[in-house]
């Protein structure tokens, strides 16, 4: 019995749909390799640079917000050699500490891109690990840009290779679960690692990968913005400075005894990891928000701004408001403390005010406001099992009534930012205008953005430095 229990084990094993002898981890750790001198389609790098523009921004607006200036505050007590800037700040530190108080800055607010079908938020761990590693080894634009269109396409595969659904299932979170590869993949690329040390730093990222569902409960959107952006970003610079350093590791943590995939998934797909590689660049698929709001709350948003407009809706001619999304959505945006997660609290305002603002999503005086309250009574939210639409997986209906009886309705099955409905150059431009611009200024603000327009020809990245800095 002793004798045959190994292979009892063995045969009772987990899938892990890998063929014998695939070395995912070493199919990766090339192509991690010829990614950095690989040239981006046109059209990736274009998208690269919104993403890094509008990831800037988030950075910037939110070193201004709680989340941010706890972190910032938090790294400046570390102390640690001035290898790479802090946002906003008046002080570098370690590119370490650098990355995870600049992820935190990027989700202290919902400004920060999303992936619809992973349910990823790449740009904030990916930009700040990518601003730390690059600062610190003195690496181009172009560098720059390389590193972030890998960034997001390990973490987006990292999910789909997971499964995003069955993360979510097993109360792990998506975006905690994904960040720590996004950094992986930027500070990797821009540290120039070979094979070695690609393969250990992938082990390494992997041991650390996190992040639970639970933060749905926190109210001050600081623990949020440690899963979503500072914990990943962290992570992945960590990783990739302990190879730097000489650690030995794991050669084949996605393939052998115990792997990250069995690890994780009930039933993984490993060889997702390396689908479309240098093909399908995952920078193209992410949502650029309109709305500083958290992303299940663009549709809804957009579809009562339309009905709005379109039939002059005022606090004195409505009724009540059906808000309808998928249910996957319910209990992140259907009753949340967060300001700027808070669907009917945003629908509120935007009724009573015609729109929403970057300070009014985060004005947390508004959730107890009694004209907001009077509007939001109006408001409710449900599920609606048929926006559970795989290829449309953020859609929404918003329902309203008049106070005459009269009915209308609208139905957003791609927000504004997404690939099948995309923002212009000059939208996202005007969208990192108003969010910067209260932080460094006017002038400033456009020759940040006109030097981000221009990355590819940026010689070193730490040019940026006298632009995001105090």
């Amino acid at each position: 019995m002793l004798a045959a229990l190994p292979a009892g084990i063995a045969a009772a094993a987990p899938n892990t749909g890998t063929a014998p002898n695939a070395d995912i981890t070493g199919q990766l750790a090339r192509y991690m390799i010829a990614a950095r001198e690989n040239a981006l389609p046109p059209t990736v790098l274009a998208a690269g640079k919104q993403r890094i523009l509008d990831t800037f921004a988030a950075m910037l607006s939110g070193c201004r917000l709680k989340p941010g200036l706890l972190a910032v505050e938090y790294v400046r007590g570390l102390g640690g050699a001035p290898q790479a800037s802090v946002i906003g700040a008046d002080f570098r530190t370690t590119e370490i500490n650098a990355a995870f108080a600049n992820g935190m800055c990027a989700h202290a607010a919902e400004t920060d891109d999303f992936e619809p079908v992973t349910k990823a938020h790449p740009g904030c761990s990916t930009i700040p690990s990518a601003l730390a590693v690059a600062e610190k080894e003195g690496r181009s634009g172009q560098e720059f840009i390389r590193a972030v269109a890998l960034g997001y396409d390990l973490g987006c595969r990292l999910l789909m290779a997971l499964g995003p659904d069955l993360v979510r299932g097993t109360h792990r979170a998506a975006e905690g679960t994904s960040s720590t590869f996004c950094a992986l993949g930027a500070a990797a690329s821009l540290a120039r690692l070979d094979e070695t040390g690609m393969r250990y730093a992938i082990s390494y990222s992997a041991q650390q990968v996190s992040g639970l569902w639970s933060w749905v409960k926190d109210k001050d959107h600081i623990e949020k913005a440690f899963d979503f952006g500072g914990m990943g970003a962290r992570n992945g610079v960590t990783a990739v400075t302990l190879v730097q350093a000489g650690v030995t590791g794991v050669f084949d943590v996605l393939d052998g005894t115990h792997n990250l995939f069995i690890a994780l998934s009930t039933d993984p797909k490993p060889q997702e990891m390396l689908k479309g590689l240098g093909s399908h660049f995952y920078v193209t698929d992410s949502a650029i928000k309109k709305f500083a709001v958290g992303y299940p709350i663009q549709a809804p948003l957009d579809a009562f701004l339309t009905l709005r407009k379109q039939y002059n809706l005022t606090p004195g001619n409505v009724r009540s408001i059906i808000v309808k999304l998928p249910p996957d959505t319910i209990g992140i945006v259907g009753d949340s403390a967060m300001t700027d997660v808070n669907c009917a609290h945003i629908i509120a305002i935007a009724l009573l005010k015609g729109t929403v603002s970057f300070a009014d999503s985060n004005d947390v005086a508004l959730m107890r406001d009694p004209q907001i309250l009077q509007q939001r009574a109006k408001v409710t939210v449900t599920a609606d099992q048929a926006l559970a639409d795989p290829a449309a997986p953020r859609g929404a209906i918003v329902e309203v009534t008049l106070t005459n009886g009269q009915q209308v309705s609208h139905h957003t099955k791609f927000p504004p930012g997404t690939k099948e409905n995309p923002l212009s150059t000059a939208e996202i431009n005007e969208k990192a205008r108003g969010l910067i611009a209260p932080v460094l200024g006017a002038e400033k603000t456009e020759r940040l953005i006109a030097q981000i327009n221009n990355l590819e020809n940026l010689r070193d990245i730490r040019e940026l430095r006298p632009l995001i800095t105090a």
